[in-house]
């Protein structure tokens, strides 16, 4: 049920017109004067004001601006005994939805509100998409509280408000896509598109068609024009994954970009003129590779202008907790089962586990561990056989048979999903031996 806020001195007229909006399904609030207003709108979720202009201790109009600057969402409607143009010009450019008068507007008023509130709740649905928007791409997105990643948070905010270009630098799978599309969503470009591009994932030619787009007939099988990935960020964010891959002729041509907004083509001997914010990432050593001439140094100046660093999830193991809840919840509700709990031992091997993967792995475990769960509690037996035991090294002086025995007798238990009879099939050896074996290395 929609709410409103009638505001008028007068008590029968005020009366009348609420007994009206009531007929018609609306919730109604009354307030005589502006400060018992503005108690109201601070308590109450109130989609539209209908408002007098003349009142005990303000001037509609002016309260217009007062309440459209405290509460931007409200619609307000003004009504007057003695309207003048003047008056109707400044309240709506002061944010009135619009402007009466009274007595020769009554039958207006009904359908003028309805219209009101449907702009009131349009205006809150989109503000709610772009809380839901803010919240899966933005900051709020990025899960941990250790300090190396609140720090790289900190980094990303300051830098999210500029036009600034950003290098994004970490091992794979430290979440640097993430980062990224949290800083277009703070920026100035968040209602602008977003585009991303692996480097790695195309041979040189294709890239460059990708990045660039290309003219018909520049090359064999280029049909059509084409727009580049490039173009479709035009005001918005391109981001540029495994930066570290791309070829130095390439690099050549990203660097017009980013020192004259214009580009050519594949086949085109017209520049095109783009404004795009460029975030790149790699998981290489860029000033090394330029040593090594495998990335230009003016590129690499361009592109580090500022530089933020992603820790790996083993140097911020405080945060394995947080981030394996999260992605249990999330492929729970995803395979519309019940969100299991996280048990002791559980989390205890996440803790221990190096991560080279990172924060991907962590995912890929948590999902695998969720589809084996049949009970209402991760336990260990959800853990990959590696994270279980531990990858066998016979190169360790310290592997003695014994604990070579161990480890193979708990994989084929694990192989056979504890099927005794089948492990010891598949061992050998007769089933009276397993269970000795079982008990005696703690099984």
């Amino acid at each position: 049920m929609s709410n409103l806020l009638l505001i008028d001195d007068e008590i029968k007229l005020r009366g009348l017109l609420k007994r009206i909006l009531e007929l018609e399904g609306y919730q109604v609030n009354e307030a005589g004067d502006a400060q018992t207003a503005f108690k109201l709108l601070e308590k109450q979720d109130i989609q539209v004001v209908v408002c007098d202009v003349k009142l005990p201790d303000a001037h509609g109009v002016e309260l217009t601006q007062r309440i459209k600057e405290q509460f931007p969402l409200v619609e307000i409607i003004l009504l007057t005994a003695y309207g003048t143009i003047a008056d109707g010009v400044q309240a709506v450019k002061n944010g009135a939805f619009d402007y009466l008068t009274k007595g020769d507007d009554n039958d207006r008023i009904v359908p003028l509100v309805a219209r009101a509130v449907e702009k009131a709740e349009l205006q809150q649905k989109v503000k709610r998409l772009e809380e839901k928007v803010s919240q899966k791409f933005g900051f709020g997105s990025i899960i941990g509280t250790s300090k190396p990643i609140q720090d790289a948070v900190t980094l990303a905010r300051k830098v999210a408000v500029t036009d600034t270009t950003v290098l994004l630098l970490g091992e794979t799978g430290t979440g640097k896509e993430v980062f990224a599309q949290a800083i277009h969503q703070e920026s100035p470009r968040r209602d602008k598109p977003f585009v991303a591009l692996n480097c790695s994932a195309f041979s040189r030619e294709i890239l460059e068609s990708e990045l660039f787009g290309h003219r018909a007939g520049a090359f064999t099988g280029a049909l059509k024009d084409k727009k580049g990935l490039m173009e479709e960020a035009h005001s918005g964010t391109l981001f540029l994954d495994e930066i570290g891959e791309m070829s130095l002729d390439l690099q050549a041509k990203l660097l017009r970009v980013l020192e004259t907004n214009t580009f050519y083509k594949v086949g085109d001997t017209k520049p095109t003129q783009v404004s795009v914010r460029f975030i790149a990432a790699t998981n290489r050593d860029l000033l090394k590779e330029t040593e090594n001439q495998h990335f230009r140094l003016d590129l690499y100046y361009r592109l580090s202008v500022f530089e933020i660093k992603l820790p790996a999830l083993r140097h911020r193991l405080e945060d394995i907790s947080l981030l394996a809840t999260y992605f249990v919840q999330v492929y729970a509700a995803k395979m519309n089962r019940p969100t299991p709990k996280l048990s002791a031992a559980f989390l205890e091997k996440l803790q221990q586990n190096l991560w080279k993967g990172n924060i991907r792995e962590l995912k890929n475990v948590i999902e695998r561990a969720v589809i084996l769960a049949n009970h209402s509690e991760l336990t260990l037996q959800e853990l990959p056989f590696e994270m279980q035991f531990g990858a066998l090294n016979l190169t360790q002086s310290i592997a003695t048979l014994a604990e070579i025995e161990k480890q193979h007798i708990a994989r084929m238990l694990h192989h056979t999903q504890g099927n005794k009879t089948e492990t010891a099939r598949l061992l050998g050896i007769g089933l009276t031996t397993l269970y000795r074996k079982i008990e005696e290395y703690e099984l």
